[in-house]
């Protein structure tokens, strides 16, 4: 009876603890669901990548991996759902119709474009239908918009589901960043010491993002610099990587 003071002070001092780590730690985790649209996207950007820089061998390997990972994401998941199934199966088929096309951009028919945004969207939904409530989808939204980006390096627009205005599928960088930026900005600093390396590289992409000029059709940068899609790609994934071992 003489512990029950010190054992109620233990456990305060427990849930204070788990209150100041709370911010990063558990805003960071990263559900199945968003870990399935995570991989999707990087098959995704890993395909217009390989397009864009003359299919070299390395980035076919990355390609296969990740497709590899988007295929374990999805078998992993507690429920899955038959929509969810479907639109893999069409997402997987489109991207290897990419790969079979022939390297020339004259080679890609003109819709595909259209059809690869449209598969991806799809599987991006229907894992969205099966998330938790609460999901930050920070990681989701980061590799979003590297397909975006990377679509307007190599093939052109990429047609968002602009009908979803309520969720980042229907939204570009004009959104997306402030979003990403403020959510960033919200957390400790001072909780973890990984957390430099990712303001870091969110400071650099949030430059290169923020001047892609998704509301022009003339497929120029805000600042009328080159597009950098092969870095933009490279350090979406590394953040992305950092943000969910967090």
């Amino acid at each position: 009876m003489r512990n029950k003071p010190f054992f109620r002070h233990l456990f305060l001092c427990l849930l204070g603890t788990l209150a100041c780590l709370a911010p990063l730690a558990f805003a960071a985790a990263v559900s199945p669901q968003e870990q399935i649209q995570v991989q999707a996207s990087r098959a995704t950007s890993s395909l217009m990548l390989l397009r864009g820089e003359g299919f070299q061998k390395k980035h076919l390997n990355t390609l296969e991996a990740d497709l590899q990972a988007l295929a374990g994401a999805i078998q992993s998941l507690p429920q899955g759902s038959d929509a969810l199934r479907s639109a893999h199966q069409e997402l997987v088929l489109q991207i290897r119709r990419g790969v079979a096309f022939g390297p020339k951009e004259e080679d890609l028919p003109w819709r595909y474009p259209e059809d690869l945004s449209k598969a991806l969207l799809n599987v991006l939904h229907e894992a969205r239908q099966l998330s938790p409530e609460g999901d930050s989808e920070l990681a989701a939204k980061l590799e979003y918009l590297s397909v975006q980006y990377l679509s307007r390096s190599y093939l052109g627009s990429f047609e968002i589901a602009r009908e979803q205005t309520d969720s980042y599928l229907g939204q570009d960088e004009r959104k997306l960043v402030p979003a990403v930026d403020g959510e960033l900005a919200a957390l400790d600093a001072q909780a973890n010491p990984d957390w430099r390396k990712v303001t870091v590289r969110w400071e650099y992409l949030k430059a290169a993002l923020t001047d892609l000029n998704s509301q022009s059709n003339t497929l120029s940068s805000v600042s009328g610099r080159a597009f950098a899609p092969m870095t933009v790609y490279r350090h979406t994934r590394a953040l992305t990587e950092q943000w969910m071992a967090m």
